[in-house]
């Protein structure tokens, strides 16, 4: 069987004010005794790691790129070594990175110990827009981390944008966007996130005492519509909602996870897939600190059969290509069409989906009502 591992690193530097991710700033102090437990745990499952194969590992956070790279060659020597890992070249293996929070010196340390992809967070090419949302780079410190990136040899790197951010212009996004595409070295992929404002975030807060002004939902449109043509029309495949990628770069990790393939997670508040049952491990650090591994864990759902289905069809309509007809067959022994024929039946009178020989997909009107899509099948 194949699966993907995920590691959670929770530390960062400084929370930006839209984050409501489980981590930590000012607590690098405790960075070591973490990846000891990280460790740790990643021991406690080793029987899942040795008889399985392992297609993708994932370090996200958090910045993972605030701690000591050392720890991250620890993290993967471990999975390594208990999974009998000989060719590392074989597994995408990525790693999230902030601008300013990594030296040359770290990059080619992830370099050396297997890491093939870069996902570096720019969310913003506006030095005034990073500072009105809490980031702690600018532009030029992001240049200088991509630019490393490229001298010490990666060729796999994802750079991250954000859209509908406070005061944010379809001027300020085609600046980003060109300043992109034209780097030296064009990434490879895209992820192109909107803002979504969450409670209790420092940006709600600023938002509702009137000190700050997001675009309203009809030029948030504007504006994905407008970076999904610019990067099609750069050559980029729009492959999910939120991702652009050059042919043969699509994110494999994310990928298994919108096709309903299985993974492991490690590490504070990371969530695990196997074998139909969904659990996650406790998002309280000082529970994850100081229990043995099965007593952070904590299920979420153990799925039926009509889960699954429906979950298939719902993680799948994320994907541009859609849902692969003949590949539900194989996985379920049932044709979708007829399963859900009257939630396909009302979605596709609406516009939003298109039923054709083997796929089942999102209309162009669907990508901006997806979530109504997406609820028929929860």
């Amino acid at each position: 069987m194949e699966i993907g591992v995920y590691v959670h690193i929770p530390f960062c530097i400084k929370k930006c004010y839209y984050c409501d991710f489980v981590s930590y700033e000012n607590k690098l102090d405790m960075q070591e005794s973490y990846i000891n437990k990280v460790i740790d745990e990643i021991q406690d499952n080793k029987e899942l790691l040795k008889n399985n194969n392992i297609t993708t590992i994932y370090i996200g956070g958090g910045t993972p790129s605030t701690i000591n790279p050392q720890y991250i060659e620890k993290i993967l020597d471990s999975i390594f070594e208990i999974a009998n890992i000989k060719n590392k070249e074989n597994i995408e293996i990525t790693i999230e990175v902030n601008p300013g929070t990594a030296t040359k010196n770290n990059l080619q340390m992830y370099k050396n110990c297997g890491i093939n992809r870069l996902s570096i967070g720019l969310q913003s090419t506006n030095n005034r827009i990073l500072k009105t949302i809490g980031r702690i780079h600018t532009f030029e410190q992001f240049l200088k981390t991509y630019n490393w990136s490229i001298e010490v040899g990666f060729k796999n790197i994802n750079v991250d944008l954000m859209l509908g951010l406070p005061t944010q212009t379809i001027a300020n996004l085609k600046e980003s966007l060109e300043n992109i595409i034209n780097l030296k070295q064009v990434p490879n992929h895209v992820s192109v996130y909107s803002l979504i404002i969450e409670d209790g975030t420092p940006i709600q807060k600023m938002l509702n005492t009137g000190n700050l002004k997001i675009p309203n939902e009809d030029d948030e449109r504007n504006q994905y519509h407008y970076t999904k043509n610019f990067l099609e029309l750069h050559g980029y495949n729009h492959y999910e909602i939120s991702n652009f990628a050059k042919s043969g770069y699509e994110s494999k990790h994310n990928l298994n996870c919108w096709k309903q393939k299985q993974y492991v997670g490690f590490g504070l508040a990371a969530h695990s897939y196997i074998s139909g049952i969904r659990y996650a491990n406790t998002s309280d650090l000082s529970v994850y600190l100081n229990n043995i591994s099965k007593d952070i864990k904590v299920v979420n759902e153990n799925q039926t059969l009509e889960d699954m289905k429906k979950e298939f069809m719902l993680l799948g309509l994320r994907m541009l290509a859609g849902i692969s007809i003949s590949d539900f067959k194989e996985k379920f022994g049932e044709n979708p069409i007829y399963i859900f024929r009257n939630e396909l039946q009302r979605l596709v009178k609406y516009d939003l989906l298109i039923v054709d020989l083997d796929s089942i997909k999102l209309t162009n009107k669907g990508l901006d009502f997806a979530n109504i899509v997406w609820e028929e099948f929860v």
